[in-house]
């Protein structure tokens, strides 16, 4: 059986309107979930937990999606 694992995670961002965290070393790792239900039952606790904070935002990492089980290495790229 296949696993889809999930990480939740999140942070205060320099610019709402923007994906990038204004101190990487305070991301707040919620934890790996081994599914989506889970996983979004968490990221929804943690963003309800800090609604009244427009700078903080929650996220589900599809941590299944990075890897292949077919190759021995996935390809990876970086985003910018």
């Amino acid at each position: 059986m296949t696993q889809r694992l999930h990480l939740v995670f999140g942070g205060e961002l320099i610019d709402p309107t923007k994906n990038a965290f204004k101190n990487v070393d305070d991301i707040h790792i919620v934890g790996i979930f081994p599914d989506y239900a889970s996983a979004y039952d968490a990221w929804k606790s943690e963003a309800h937990r800090t609604v009244d904070n427009a700078h903080m935002r929650y996220y589900i990492a599809h941590l299944h999606r990075l890897r292949d089980e077919e190759t021995s290495a996935s390809s990876t790229e970086e985003l910018e």
